[in-house]
């Protein structure tokens, strides 16, 4: 057993406790001796992801899913003994609707994937007019574009498959899941996969096309998976299950302890120690820090050490939203189906979209209630958040009543608000990590992670946190023939 050594964690969102876990697993696998202090701010762990359990009714303040198809979450559950807890979204022959003109039109399956199983109803939805599904049939036809430019969202969905489909349905498809300006996001960052397939297949359905003639069949002896999945009693349970598996191990946890500053000093040849100043004047001393907090946070603890990289940390913008969850007597509501809908930008509307939870996920509500959660804010629209509770509640009944129909009061209601706490990948994001990258390597040990960089999604967090685990324990076990990675992970 070599010598134990010292780590720290900063910040207790998903992405701190996964770099935590992979940092154990990987110290064990290795036979090193860890000692992991993960350190949060706030009072609670888990970061965005928070579920409140009221009777029958369980709600999502933050992410209510993951996708299935990135294998970081499902493995994760597998080793955390939650596999059993897993559950797909609900069968239903209607999945998702988007608001256009006022009214709402069904999604076509398929749709995300680009290859419409149902080409007759994406035909006779409305959504488009006969020259708009004209011009996306083209998309077969349009050449790459420039393998050395990064382009926005926007410019690309329009170049490839016109103005009206991106505007009626690719914008809130796309845009929405970052909260984003389609104008404004880096389409390397945000989608690299559209990129990649244009440039090997020259057109991005017959890209989807030959990916999928090409793909693995399922093993059998694998549960299947829809697109989303999520955990029986909520996603609380997988930050309840990693910090207790992180107790178990003898990792320190301590909420309400808030980092102010991080000194450096030699502590071998080619070595640092780092110094972490606690709002209380106390201190911890540790060779490996990995800061799992927002880029701004990240900016203020950085800019003393390297001016560069808290510069281009406060590159990175964030959006606020918030989330609003009611229940309503499904005696009122007997006429909602499917999933939910997306509203594009055009529609000028306060709710961006809206999830019928107790008909999507089994396990939400009582079989009487409708549970529904709304989203609001974002890019351009973040206004709105300055209301308080009762005004945004009755903003969002409004809108509900109008495009749904949905009157009367609810039974349930409940307004979680999250300030600056979507990352925005903006154009020459990629660009600008490289760059960070190369400002923090001059202090080996210390390592990024989190949404800011290489993913917004629970698998990619935790995803990245394993390469950021990986980074730290190539820098303070140096010789140990562990493989490298970027100082902000690896896509």
């Amino acid at each position: 057993m070599t010598r134990p050594r010292t780590v720290v964690i900063v910040g207790g969102g998903i992405s701190g406790l996964a770099t935590a876990f992979s940092l154990q697993e990987q110290a064990t696998k290795a036979d090193l001796t860890l000692r992991c202090t993960i350190l949060e701010s706030g009072s609670d762990w888990g970061g965005k992801i928070v579920t409140h359990r009221v009777g029958e009714i369980i709600t999502e303040a933050g992410p209510d899913s993951f996708l299935s198809q990135k294998q970081a979450g499902l493995d994760l559950c597998t080793k955390l003994g939650l596999a059993d807890q897993l559950i797909n979204t609900n069968e239903t022959g209607k999945k998702a609707c988007v608001l256009y003109g006022g009214r709402l039109h069904d999604l076509p399956e398929g749709l995300l994937s680009f290859i419409p199983k149902q080409l007759g109803a994406f035909l006779h939805s409305g959504l488009l007019s006969w020259t708009g599904l004209a011009r996306m049939g083209l998309e077969f036809a349009v050449p790459p574009g420039s393998p050395r430019d990064d382009e926005s969202l926007a410019s690309f969905l329009r170049r490839r498959f016109g103005v009206q489909a991106f505007e009626r349905v690719l914008e809130p498809l796309m845009a929405g899941i970052y909260a984003g300006d389609a104008e404004q996001m880096s389409l390397r960052a945000t989608f690299p996969r559209f990129f990649e397939l244009e440039q090997q297949h020259g057109s991005i359905v017959r890209g989807m096309m030959a990916a999928k003639k090409s793909a693995v069949p399922m093993s059998t002896g694998r549960p299947r998976r829809t697109m989303f999945v999520s955990l029986k009693h909520g996603l609380g349970d997988l930050v309840t299950a990693l910090t207790n598996r992180l107790a178990q191990q003898g990792a320190e946890l301590r909420v309400g302890a808030r980092v102010e500053a991080i000194r450096v000093r030699s502590h071998e040849l080619g070595r640092w120690m780092y110094d972490l100043i606690l709002h209380d004047g106390s201190a911890l001393s540790a060779e490996g820090v990995v800061l799992a907090t927002p880029a701004y946070v990240s900016a203020e603890l950085l800019r003393p050490l390297t001016p560069i990289a808290g510069g281009l940390l406060d590159m990175i913008p964030y959006a606020s939203t918030a989330t609003v969850a009611m229940a309503f007597p499904r005696t009122m509501t007997s006429a909602i189906d499917g999933f939910g809908f997306i509203v594009p930008r055009t529609e000028q509307r306060d709710v961006i979209a809206a999830t019928w939870t107790s008909l999507k996920w089994p396990h939400r509500a009582p079989a009487d209630q409708l549970l529904a959660r709304c989203y609001i804010g974002g890019v351009g629209r973040e206004d709105i958040l300055q209301l308080d509770d009762e005004t945004l509640v009755a903003k969002v009944r409004e809108e509900l009543a109008a495009v749904c129909g949905i009157k009367g009061e609810p039974r349930y209601t409940e307004v979680n608000r999250w300030w600056k706490a979507m990352p925005q990948y903006t154009l020459g994001h990629l660009d600008r990590l490289t760059q960070l990258d190369a400002a923090v390597s001059r202090y080996p040990g210390l390592v990024l992670t989190g949404a800011g960089y290489r993913g917004v999604g629970i698998p990619d967090c935790i995803r990245d946190g394993a390469a950021a685990a990986e980074r730290v324990m190539q820098d303070v076990w140096g010789g140990t023939n562990l493989a490298r990675r970027h100082t902000v992970g690896t896509s």
